[in-house]
């Protein structure tokens, strides 16, 4: 078997995998990036909307910053997420923005004058300074108080991928394309590389590396219905699952995105609604508001989605040969602003539906989107349970986003905690801990393990067929793990996946061949999907509580004083049929915002019995402090800098802010 050699390697070419090995490079650590695709053709390039960045240039943005961010992010995580993570995240924005528009991102900018915005379904007369003009400018998204997704038009995380990755090929990083990480090396407590397969010859090849890093993006493609692409199948967070000692976290928080078009399941972009577009239902009835009155279609994602779902439930959605769907209805932007800004929108809907959406209503339902979980790690990205091992973007729980995450920072996660994670990496590397003395002997063990799981595939005459599984699981998913859960589908549905997981051991190929056989590759991904969907699935059984994206029908309250921790997901034995579920508090008496209410429907939650005395202690402070400037009350509640590399530490600075 060959073994490549580096000092760290990144699993997975898009922004989060891109900036990490960049962050790694320019500590003068050799990096190695691997790749199902070309880097450029990522899912990162979907991203179309914006990059949330609290820069406060644009009039409706002015008063915005760190703190503004932190709590919406908290709030739109409804209490579910790492506080400190949320508070490095919400500072190390604005300068990750701003380098990207050095690296040549361009980002819409702010014109000086009065000019006509859609707000409310009314247009509304904005003015901009001239002295803000030239600056980055933001637009609405939801679930935010202030005007902070920076954006390229519709196409922001295709001007960002394009950025990042010249900025690799500039810094000289290899990146080996069209090949796929099939297990980690390790020894049981520390990794050393990743047995890879290469996907036009079969061939396995081992890449051993001081530092690993899994970069791999989500796993929509367990549901029937995703806007996900096709390569987003979560195998970087199930070979790390499979090592039997890493956790994932958090698996049953999986966001539905309200905007996928009807029936293609394509995301339509959160600026539409942004922008200013209505959602509609039969009868062109605006009907948001009567759920949601002072947010209306600018609520948090998750719970447009329920609303959506029930008012179509209620018998007012739009029925065709493919099902029922509502109306996304942009007409009111003007054809000059859809051109301008929305020419992606523009452009899915007349190749996908074949119509003109400013002139005629976009049919939508929503969809897979994003997962909230993965592979749980520190704030500075090092996995649980296996030293040498690091995860960042989507394929992580970096617990940026807890149960909810807000449009536009999943991309803003994607270059932020790249560049605080590669900063630890190299850390890592430098440190008497990332030594590399790893025995041959265990790379020829995981190597041929790897190369037998294969061969027995190959050779199994079972009566089972890959792709039946594999649409059997995702209609079980779509069908009883989606918007709104009940115990008994959720029952139900861990049922059918334990099944699926026993069917998928006897799947028969018709083709065994080695080398680029997708048959044999699918009938390998599948049981490793099967066991994403348990964890997704059983951990949303065991949680008996409604908390953001995770709505359960028969227990609709959220419950802090049962529920405020999250899910840590094991498979040791590989002969079981479920995971085994772990559970990790969240630190109430360390929260700088203790758990309240996210502003959205009734006050109902049951409550932590130390969020009165957190509350108590936080106003307390906050009084004490209170001539202080905001960085000093801040620091006081909760620090965080100590947490990021030394010179991602500093203030940002803004219009009319004093230095």
């Amino acid at each position: 078997m060959q073994i490549i050699h580096s000092d760290v390697l990144i699993i997975g070419g898009g922004l989060a995998g891109l900036r990490a090995g960049l962050a790694a490079r320019k500590r003068g650590q050799e990096v190695i990036i691997l790749s199902l695709v070309p880097p450029k053709r990522s899912h990162s390039a979907a991203a179309q909307g914006g990059m949330q960045a609290s820069l406060a240039n644009s009039t409706r943005g002015s008063g915005d910053n760190e703190d503004v961010h932190f709590e919406d992010t908290v709030r739109g995580s409804d209490w579910g997420n790492d506080q400190i993570v949320a508070r490095m995240f919400a500072h190390t924005a604005p300068k990750a923005v701003r380098e990207l528009a050095a690296w040549g991102v361009p980002w819409n900018r702010v014109q000086a004058g009065d000019h006509t915005a859609i707000i409310d379904g009314q247009p509304v007369t904005i003015s901009e300074s001239t002295t803000a003009h030239g600056l980055i400018t933001a637009r609405d998204f939801g679930g935010t108080k202030k005007w902070r997704t920076c954006y390229v038009s519709d196409g922001t995380g295709h001007a960002m991928l394009y950025a990042v990755s010249d900025q690799s090929i500039a810094a000289g990083i290899p990146v080996h394309e069209r090949m796929e990480a099939v297990s980690l090396i390790h020894d049981g407590s520390r990794c050393h590389g990743a047995i890879v397969r290469n996907l036009m010859t079969g061939e396995l090849v081992a890449y051993v590396a001081r530092a690993t890093c899994i970069a791999t993006g989500g796993f929509g493609r367990i549901y029937q219905s995703t806007t996900n692409a096709v390569i987003n199948e979560g195998i970087g967070a199930a070979i790390a699952l499979e090592t039997g000692i890493v956790p994932l976290a958090n698996m049953e928080a999986v966001q539905f995105h309200p905007t996928a078009i009807f029936p293609a399941g394509i995301l339509v972009t959160e600026g539409c609604r942004g922008d200013g577009g209505l959602l509609r239902d039969v009868d062109g009835h605006r009907f948001m508001p009567d759920y949601e009155p002072e947010k209306k279609e600018l609520a948090s994602r998750d719970v447009v989605s329920r609303r959506m779902e029930a008012h179509i439930q209620s018998g007012k959605g739009v029925r065709n040969r493919f099902g029922e769907h509502l109306w996304l209805d942009i007409t009111l932007l003007g054809e000059q602003h859809i051109n301008g800004k929305l020419r992606e929108v523009k452009e899915i809907c007349q190749h996908f539906l074949g119509i003109d959406p400013s002139r005629q209503w976009i049919p939508v339902r929503p969809a897979q989107h994003y997962s909230m979980g993965g592979i749980r790690t520190t704030p500075d990205g090092a996995v649980y349970g296996l030293q040498g091992l690091f995860s960042c973007g989507e394929a992580a729980c970096w617990d940026l986003h807890g149960f909810n995450r807000l449009g536009g920072n999943s991309v803003a996660e994607t270059v932020v905690s790249g560049m605080i994670v590669g900063e630890a990496i190299a850390d890592f590397c430098a440190s008497p801990a990332g030594e590399l003395t790893v025995s041959t002997a265990l790379i020829r063990d995981c190597g041929r393990q790897a190369a037998e799981e294969f061969s027995a595939i190959a050779r199994c005459s079972g009566p089972e067929n890959a792709s039946q599984l594999l649409r059997d699981m995702q209609q079980t998913m779509s069908q009883q793990v989606g918007i709104v859960r009940h115990g008994d589908a959720l029952q139900s549905a861990v049922d059918t996946l334990k099944s699926l997981i026993l069917r998928s051991r006897q799947i028969g190929l018709r083709c065994s061949r080695p080398g680029a056989n997708p048959e044999l590759l699918l009938a390998w991904r599948v049981r490793k999907m099967l066991k994403l969907a348990l964890c997704v699935a059983d951990g949303a059984l065991q949680r008996t509580e409604s908390r953001g994206a995770h709505f359960r029908s028969d227990h609709p309250q959220r419950n802090d004083a049962d529920w405020l921790k999250r899910t840590l997901a094991y498979w040791p034995d590989a002969e079981q049929t479920r995971p085994t579920l772990r559970y990790e508090a969240l630190d109430v008496l360390r929260m700088e915002l203790p758990p309240g209410w996210r502003g959205y429907g009734a006050r109902d939650a049951i409550d932590h019995p130390d969020t009165s005395r957190r509350q108590a202690e936080v106003d307390a402070l906050r009084q004490q402090l209170a001539s202080a400037d905001r960085n000093t009350r801040q620091a006081a509640l909760l620090a965080f800098r100590h947490h990021l590399p030394a010179h991602l530490r500093g203030d940002n600075a803004r219009l009319g802010e004093a230095p």
